[in-house]
């Protein structure tokens, strides 16, 4: 039950942001609906996903856990290390830099980093599902945006210096917290100190 849920949550969440990549129907959609309401029902559907993921997720890991592979203790080493440039990266996307400049798209360079940290770290089925379709929705939306006409306009060079360094505090701030709080008290596994 839990892993469907989960399955059901990646749909509807990754199904929403796939449909975005498709300008012709999110064009004819926001003509349709307008840009507020297209915009609202985008973030209820995406909320809706995310709830069915940790929902299910966490149904999957009380009841129907399922381990395929065991990775070695230093993989996880490696994930709290990628992990933190992957937030940097995510905080980039909102205070444009010479970090986004460079990476172009650096909040999905941000998501496929974060994916990937967890696919070496988590060798059960459930995580797998998971970090894998995101890692998955992540490399085919970056491919999306190659051929889009309308990739999300030139990466300038915004506020230079400043914003990168933003965005290193607010990322490692982020990481940081989520890694002593919400990681553990919500996934039910310590980041740090282990």
């Amino acid at each position: 039950m839990g892993l469907s849920l989960l399955i059901l949550g990646l749909i509807v969440f990754l199904g929403a942001h796939v449909f975005v990549t498709r300008r012709d129907m999110r064009a004819a959609t926001i003509k349709h609906l307008g840009e507020g309401p297209y915009k609202l029902q985008f973030s209820v559907v995406s909320l809706i996903g995310l709830v069915l993921i940790g929902w299910g997720f966490s149904m999957y890991r009380a009841t129907g856990w399922v381990d395929v592979w065991h990775p070695p203790a230093w993989t996880r080493h490696l994930a709290v290390a990628l992990v933190w440039p992957a937030f940097i990266f995510v905080a980039a996307a909102y205070s444009p830099g010479r970090i986004k400049t460079t990476l172009k798209h650096p909040m999905l360079v941000g998501v496929k980093l974060w994916a990937l940290a967890h696919l070496i770290a988590n060798g059960d089925l459930g995580s797998i599902v998971l970090f894998g379709s995101i890692l998955g929705w992540a490399v085919f939306d970056r491919i999306s945006l190659k051929r889009r006409s309308d990739p999300g306009g030139p990466s300038i060079l915004v506020g230079g210096v400043r914003n990168d360094i933003i965005a290193v505090v607010v990322g490692t701030l982020v990481y940081v917290a989520l890694g002593l709080w919400f990681h553990p008290w919500v996934i039910g596994v310590p980041v740090f100190g282990r």
